[in-house]
């Protein structure tokens, strides 16, 4: 057999959606008679080294044009990721001419020697981004000669010189019909296998029985086949649309979902173009259209996300999200950040995805291409009765009679009740005619009596609102109906203390209260299941979750904005004049419980004095409770912990005692006295003078801020304690989630601020402190600690914990200095900014002042402070650590030298300034670092 036209094969005709003319971007004849050219006369070797420069010079050349291309026109995805593969094309078909005309040149090759480059993949679809692999099938005809292994060899060498990420393979025509049924993976790549070089007969050969032999028939397995992989690619990787740092390729609503769509309407309905789609009747062309913008979108983010990562990168860290943002032309407006604005639209385009998912597959039902599920299949029952209109179909929800539907405008909140009543699925049909038909949903729907009602009995009756919520708000019901809903829809909240966008926060908070109402949590939150079985006013809790952060994105206070917007969608809900007030006051008030646990000392009767003025009535207490449960649980996984719910349950109860009993139900001196009675029962077999003696040494703001554990453990460190000594206990709080370390030394300046930094020293994140002097010069201080993930120590670690600690305190490792190479902040930590606040509170305690610093967190930013209040003379007596993500608030309980509250404005300035400049100088050196 003659050899192929290999000059004729270079030629072939550029996409007409490339950033310029294919020649312009990359000119293969004129790369390969130059290196023809340099090769004359020169060795394999030196003809290779000749090809890469060659190559690499056009290669960053062509590379530089796409990037400002898209540069220039920041959303041109579709000239990019063509172009990508457009000049990845010539480079391998000059790789292969070097190959078979100037190293291995074989004048009459016979036909065994045929071969054929085929890309596959994504590769092979013709969308590339900047570091995307090139996945090629080295095809033969027959078992591979020595020839065609040594070609397949010299052009993998000159791609793998050029940093091209190469996957490969060597196949006959059997090999890929037997792999393709047996590995759907495989079977996939060669769905979109395309002929780049090489014989073009053996080519159209794999493509022509791929499609007889393999494809042709096997459209239900198939199908079934990537629906199953996509269920267990999306559970790997998070299964929720909404994770703040989501994968653009693999995650829920990225390009594979898209890919997924191509792929399997190609293989059922055989067809490459997916404007088909439309005249096959799968996309109406507004739905089309839609498709095409999403399409755009995830690859426009994907080649600015490569560009700026310099390397192939999917996940959209938070330091990528800035840059990407930056470079897709984003800008800060309306009081919120250029982020944010760009992974709203990324959220809004993977929800979109997902419909146009529902409706391909649906489009496949109706063919009876997909399976049906197999718990439908082996438990077949009889359908629940339907209402009239409604209809069961491929066992979802349908409907009769669409026009007759649309008759009715409250019908499009009918169909959730429907659904939500019989507990079928909705027929993605109607959801379709739903979407397409939002503005039926105006004022007169708004204000009607039994949408009202509709809508309130999903929220409260069916035991599942977060099911019918989620599918209203992906399809735009729900903001259609309650419009205040809609800027929040896909928001996201640039930080690392949020999980989700605030839309499925608020969803995600409704799902924690149906599940306390159905006693599914009662031992993580014994309180709150409590509040709820005693009966609490069901819709006013429900209603202002659903509030209460409708107010964020904006320029104000998100709370009192919040507030505001309940006052007006409440009685639109349908809740009379005493609940939306007490809607109102919840949303206005929701932070409240939360600040109060984490920001305040506890143990002060004066925090739970201030909280139960705020909040006056049990029945308040008892609904803010709840709904600050579910806030918190809201955020994410692992957000709610034994910390948080110790502090919770202890506010609630002493709030509610004080409520139920009076505020002299809180003094001092009845908790000195029931601490007092605790430490006498706990040490019954010690000697009563040294009990009389332990129990005189301490002032009364000791008995106050301590369990009796603590005043156990302190008792002994105390016992016989030398001046020079330094004694430790270290013990897991399990109750708490973290490790309770207590310190008992001879008092002297600085001992905080010591204690601070030989933590910090170690890892450890200090969650709360509390420091007593005695009046037989001691001091007695309490850390409770977690690791770095936020969790107790194991009990494995707590020697090293305590080596590390002793040693700092005794001043063989100096912290100041130490501390320089451990205050490292992460690269995607290095995205957050959170401007520094600084406050002054003299009511907030009866005999400390409380300085509160929010700011950005770091490892050494406690021990900073303290060492800087030190410097000044300042008295620390208890800090309380506040960690939201990359946000910490440091809450201080302080006195001066003179044991006086810091009342002079020119001495708070004063400490501010100083403490501004620690923090500044060591968030320098942690970026620095």
């Amino acid at each position: 057999m003659a050899a192929p036209d290999t000059a004729q094969d270079l030629k072939v005709d550029a996409p007409d959606s490339l950033v310029c003319s294919g020649l312009d971007l990359f000119d293969a004849d004129a790369a390969f008679a130059a290196i023809r050219d340099a090769a004359q006369q020169a060795s394999d070797s030196d003809t290779r080294t000749a090809t890469v420069a060659r190559l690499n010079a056009d290669r960053k050349a062509a590379r530089d044009r796409i990037a400002a291309e898209l540069a220039a026109r920041p959303f041109a995805a579709e000239a990019a990721v063509r172009s990508y593969a457009w000049l990845t094309d010539g480079l391998v078909r000059v790789a292969w001419r070097v190959a078979t005309e100037l190293i291995h040149p074989l004048p009459l090759p016979s036909d065994n020697e045929r071969l054929s480059v085929i890309a596959v993949g994504g590769y092979g679809r013709g969308e590339m981004a900047p570091y995307s692999d090139v996945d090629l099938l080295f095809l033969t005809p027959w078992k591979i000669t020595a020839r065609a292994e040594s070609v397949i060899e010299t052009m993998l060498y000159i791609l793998w010189d050029l940093r091209l990420k190469v996957g490969h393979s060597s196949r006959t025509v059997r090999d890929c019909l037997r792999l393709g049924t047996e590995d759907f993976t495989i079977r996939t790549a060669m769905l979109e296998c395309r002929h780049i070089t090489g014989d073009a007969a053996l080519s159209k050969e794999l493509t022509e029985r791929l499609w007889s032999e393999l494809f042709s028939g096997t459209e239900r397995e198939f199908v079934a086949a990537k629906l199953a992989e996509r269920a267990t690619r999306l559970q790997r990787h998070g299964g929720q649309r909404y994770l703040v740092e989501p994968n653009l390729k693999e995650g829920k609503g990225g390009l594979r979902d898209l890919q997924s769509l191509f792929w399997i309407t190609k293989y059922v309905h055989k067809t490459d173009d997916t404007r088909n789609l439309v005249q096959l009747g799968v996309f109406r062309p507004d739905e089309y259209a839609t498709f095409e913008r999403a399409h755009s979108f995830l690859w426009a983010t994907r080649c600015h996300l490569h560009l700026v990562a310099g390397r192939a990168t999917e996940q959209l860290t938070f330091d990528m999200q800035v840059e990407v943002a930056d470079r897709m032309g984003y800008l800060d407006t309306g009081g919120r950040r250029a982020v944010e604005h760009f992974m709203q639209d990324y959220f809004l385009h993977a929800t979109r995805v997902g419909e146009l998912t529902r409706i391909v597959l649906t489009a496949l039902e109706a063919d009876q291409t997909k399976d049906a599920p197999l718990l439908t299949r082996l438990f077949q029952k009889r359908p629940p009765r339907l209402r009239a209109g409604y209809e069961v179909v491929n066992n979802r929800l349908a409907l009769t009679d669409p026009d007759a539907f649309l008759q009715d405008k409250v019908n499009l909140l009918r169909l959730f009740e429907e659904a939500m009543r019989t507990g079928l699925l909705i027929h993605p049909d109607a959801m379709r005619l739903v979407a397409a038909n939002l503005h039926l949903i105006d004022d007169e729907v708004r204000n009607s009596k039994d949408a009202q009602k509709l809508f309130l009995n999903l929220l409260l009756k069916y035991g599942n609102p977060e099911r019918a919520l989620r599918r209203m708000n992906e399809l735009g019901v729900l903001a259609a109906f309650i419009p205040e809903f809609e800027p929040i829809v896909a928001m996201m909240q640039f930080n690392m203390y949020h999980h989700y966008t605030v839309d499925e926060h608020t969803i995600q908070t409704i799902r924690t209260l149906a599940q306390i109402e159905h006693e599914e949590l009662v031992e993580e939150l014994p309180v709150a299941s409590s509040i709820l079985a005693e009966g609490v006013d069901r819709k006013v809790l429900y209603v202002a979750l659903l509030c209460h952060d409708i107010g964020k994105g904006r320029d104000q206070d998100h709370a009192v904005l919040g507030a505001q917007i309940a006052r007006t969608v409440a009685p639109r809900l349908g809740l009379n004049k005493a609940q939306c007030e007490t809607v109102e006051w919840l949303v206005r008030y929701h932070l409240l419980m939360s600040d109060m646990a984490q920001k305040r000392d506890i143990a002060d009767p004066r925090t739970v004095r201030d909280f139960a003025k705020a909040v006056q009535t049990v029945k308040r207490l008892d609904l803010l409770c709840v709904l600050t449960v579910c806030d918190i649980r809201g955020v994410g996984p692992n957000t709610w912990n034994n910390w948080k719910a110790t502090l919770i349950r202890a506010l609630y109860r002493q709030t509610r005692r004080a409520l139920e009993e009076g505020m002299e139900a809180l003094t001092r001196e009845n908790r000195g006295a029931d601490a007092k009675r605790d430490l006498r029962e706990a040490l019954q077999d010690w000697p009563g003078k040294d009990l009389r003696t332990e129990i005189a040494r301490h002032y009364d703001p000791y008995w106050q801020g301590l369990h009796v554990t603590a005043h156990v453990a302190f008792a002994k460190l105390l016992h016989d304690l030398g001046d020079d000594e330094i004694r430790i206990d270290i013990h897991p709080d399990d109750d708490r989630d973290a490790t309770r370390a207590c310190f008992a030394m001879a008092d002297h300046p600085g001992i905080f601020a010591r204690l601070a930094g030989a933590l910090a020293l170690v890892g450890a994140n200090v969650v709360d402190a509390r420091s007593f002097t005695t009046k037989d010069g001691y001091v007695t201080a309490a850390f409770w600690l977690q690791d770095i993930e936020g969790k107790p120590y194991e009990a494995s670690r707590l020697p090293r914990l305590r080596s590390m600690i002793q040693k700092t305190l005794a001043g063989e490792v100096v912290a100041r200095e130490a501390i320089k190479s451990r205050d490292v902040m992460k690269k995607r930590e290095k995205a957050f900014s959170v401007p520094t606040s600084i406050t002054f509170d003299n009511e907030g305690s009866d005999i400390y002042t409380l300085i509160e610093v929010d700011t950005r967190d770091r490892p050494g930013l406690l021990y900073d402070l303290a060492r800087t209040m030190t410097d000044m003379n300042i008295n620390i007596f208890s800090a309380v650590v506040a960690t939201y993500g990359e946000q910490v608030v440091d809450t201080f309980y302080v006195k001066d030298m003179f044991g006086l509250k810091f009342y002079s404005e020119s001495k708070q300035r004063a400490v501010e300034r100083r403490l501004r400049e620690a923090i500044l100088q060591g968030a320098e050196r942690a970026k620095n670092s």
